[in-house]
Parts: structure tokens; sequence; C-alpha cells
């Protein structure tokens, strides 16, 4: 069996187990996903099935778009609401100018330091388990795109947000790097990848309906 399955992941597990809980529903042999979603995070993950397996470059080169909610006033070692609080502040009465102003800042080509918990690799080591050893390293600051920033809803201390950005984009380190330009500090409270390049979360096939229905999932999901 070859093809893409536009899966939706569910929030509380990894992107690995999504997909190895994707090969035991369809018995299948080889299968990886294009574009790791933290495990808190929902929404699109395109699982890979057999020789579309050589698609993961160009899978991951896709656009992706995001919808997610930023709490203002409390960061996190982990830049998500999954970390440990590092300070709690005041949020001031921000106008809807001052908002604007500060997103502004984020729209277009950007350079970003990726958290240290995430998945990039030192010495061979991923970042996340030097942090959770108590290490800090050097990251070094990256260029990336953000296309679109759109603020969907303002309910302070929380800003809903719709991001839509390159590949390689940290939408967590966006939310923290927004905190900090707003000087309150701030951290990604919620986030649902909502597109994939042309693959959008209304077309996904939820994870546990996959497995309540694997033969449907079959004809409806998995592309040539």
């Amino acid at each position: 069996m070859d093809g893409i399955l536009n899966l939706y992941k569910p929030a509380g597990i990894t992107s690995m187990t999504a997909v190895t809980r994707v090969k035991r529903a369809l018995k299948l042999g080889k299968a990886g996903h294009a574009g790791t979603l933290d495990p808190a995070a929902t929404g699109v993950l395109l699982v890979c099935i057999g020789k579309a397996t050589k698609l993961f470059d160009a899978l991951q080169a896709h656009d992706k778009e995001y919808v997610g909610t930023v709490r203002l006033g409390i960061e996190t070692d982990t830049y998500d609401a999954a970390g440990r609080q590092l300070q709690s502040r005041a949020v001031p009465p921000l106008t809807a100018a001052d908002l604007d102003a500060a997103l502004d800042a984020f729209r277009g080509e950007i350079r970003q330091v990726p958290p240290m918990y995430s998945a990039l690799k030192r010495d061979g080591r991923p970042l996340y388990k030097l942090a959770r050893e108590g290490q800090t390293v050097e990251r070094e600051a990256r260029t990336v795109t953000v296309r679109e920033l759109e603020l969907l809803q303002t309910d302070l201390p929380r800003l809903r947000l719709r991001v839509l950005c390159t590949r390689g984009t940290y939408i967590r380190s966006l939310a923290h790097d927004l905190g900090v330009a707003l000087g309150c500090g701030a951290h990604l409270e919620s986030l649902e990848r909502t597109r994939s390049g042309p693959y959008r979360s209304a077309d996904a096939l939820p994870l546990e309906e996959l497995e309540a229905h694997p033969e449907l999932a079959l004809e409806r999901i998995v592309l040539p």
C-alpha cells in the first residue's frame, strides 16, 4: 500500500505514537509522518505510507497554517502550557493599536530562535533532552517567513491567532517573543494545525475514527 493519509492528530500523543497507531490499525509495514506536531497540538498530520515516504521532503516544504491561543502574562520554560511556569506578570490594558503594532513586527521574514524544548539536535542529542537535564545551549536564530498573522479574537489575557508560515516556524517561539514584545510575557496555550499545503483539517480523518473503521479510511483517505 502506498499513499498519503491526511490524519487529524488528537492532543496528548506524539506524532510518532499517532503513526504507530495508524500502522497498527491499517496493518502497515512502512509509514512515517511529514512534519512533527507537538504532543499537545492537534490537527493535520500527514502520514506517508509505503513508497510515499519518498515524498517527506516535498511535503514538509509546504507552508503550514495554524490557529492558536496565546496566554499573555505567564512565561513557561517550554513556551507552551505543558511547561513549568517561570514567571507571571500583570497584563497591561492593551488597545487594538497596541496589539496590531506588536503583531506587525512578526509579519514577513523574521529571525527566530528555536526553543530549547525542541527536537533539534546538538552533538547528536535532542535539545529537549538537554533541557530536561537542566542544560541551556546557544541556538542559532533562523530566518522564517510569516506570510499571514491574523488576530482572530481578543479576550485578555488571551489572544487567538491564525498564522500562515513557512517550514521550520515555531509557533511556540512566536508566542513567547510576542509576550516579550508586549512586556508581559506569554506562552502558547493551545494549537491546531489547520492546513499543510493543500491538506486541510476539515478533510482530515480523526485517529479514533480510523481505528474504529479502518476499512473506510482506506477508501476515503489514502491518496494515490
